[in-house]
């Protein structure tokens, strides 16, 4: 454990945490309130990992103290439960393995979520609705707090297109693994002769960038245009006549909110969403590295899709690029997903010899 110990940088993050301590307690630390929440997040996020640890350490000591008992009195019920807590503690250290993997510049950060139909019409609007259901169940699962900020209802059924705001501490660093193109395998309700149809959409997450970073937009660069709020209703959107969609003209990226009450609000955070794609856009051209942020935006049709889903003629739903698979869509698309997200995350990548 003492090798793990390095691995992580608990050391590191104990002095970490009493440098943060020490810049907390400096009077005018109040006075820039963003600068002071930033340090309180990374404070509290350290702390986690130490906590963490700890705990990790203290069932070490359990487990050792419990096989020294069970090889002296042959107990055969303290060996079993030193089984239970072994294999509880190989999850807790595979567990912190992979938070420490999510160490990129933005995995912390919360993100946008955007998933688009592809061509066809009602049924990849209708898979498209689909895909928001089974992530909006994963984000709940998670317990993280999400908030459509865009909604474009289908003509018939689904959706057009939509983005959700997904407000929790490393939600990129997972949600960046759910980038791409999703197929749909089933038996089409919208067809009258009970066909088999194949459907497509796209999914996209972008991080949420502080306000620190600077990223110049020029207001004649853009095309603002407001427009009465149209969807689900309830809970995801608030029906207004003050939705508001801009148009950045010399790159083409186009945001949209709904959510708010206000077309100030709804401004104010359809720049911040336009602000973190400028920025991601930005350090692709500069680091000549699209891999990381948006490699797996391509064509939403054959030959470019991450995941299938099949629901006939046999249920199965099928990462492309890990090999992982489950005979259970109906759960998958319930939102137990970790199973997909948590292998492609820690470098699961299928190769020839898989197929």
């Amino acid at each position: 454990m003492t090798v793990f110990g390095g691995l992580f940088d608990i050391d590191k993050k104990r002095e970490d945490i009493q440098e943060l301590e020490a810049r907390i307690a400096i009077p005018d630390f109040w006075d820039d309130n963003d600068t002071a929440q930033e340090i309180l997040r990374n404070r509290t996020s350290m702390e986690k990992v130490v906590d963490n640890w700890n705990s990790l350490v203290r069932q070490l000591e359990d487990v050792k103290v419990l096989i020294e008992l069970g090889a002296e009195a042959e107990d055969k019920d303290i060996l079993d439960e030193v089984h239970e807590l072994n294999n509880t503690l190989e999850k807790g250290v595979a567990d912190a393995e992979f938070h420490r993997m999510l160490s990129g510049p933005h995995d912390r950060s919360s993100c946008y979520f955007s998933i688009n139909p592809g061509a066809g019409g009602t049924e990849s609007q209708d898979w498209a609705e689909m895909l928001l259901r089974m992530y909006l169940r994963y984000f709940e699962k998670k317990g993280w707090k999400a908030e459509i900020t865009e909604y474009q209802p289908g003509d018939e059924a689904g959706i057009k297109g939509c983005t959700v705001y997904v407000n929790a501490e490393y939600a990129y660093g997972y949600l960046k693994a759910e980038a791409g193109i999703h197929r749909l395998v089933r038996i089409s309700p919208f067809d009258s002769n009970a066909r088999r149809h194949t459907s497509f959409a796209s999914v996209f997450a972008f991080p949420e960038i502080s306000d620190d970073i600077d990223v110049k937009i020029i207001e004649s660069d853009l095309r603002i245009d407001t427009y009465r709020s149209s969807g689900a209703g309830g809970q995801h959107v608030n029906t207004t006549d003050s939705a508001v969609r801009i148009t950045h003209m010399p790159t083409g990226i186009v945001v949209a909110c709904q959510s708010e009450r206000s077309q100030h609000m709804n401004k104010a955070t359809a720049m911040k969403m336009l602000r973190s794609k400028l920025f991601e856009k930005e350090l692709e051209e500069r680091e000549a590295k699209a891999a990381e942020l948006s490699s797996d935006k391509k064509e939403i049709g054959w030959g470019s899709q991450i995941r299938s889903y099949v629901l006939h003629p046999y249920k199965m739903v099928k990462d492309l690029r890990t090999g992982v698979e489950t005979g259970n869509p109906d759960a998958v698309l319930d939102g137990d997903l970790d199973d997909f997200i948590v292998p492609f995350l820690m470098g699961v990548r299928r190769t020839v010899a898989d197929d």
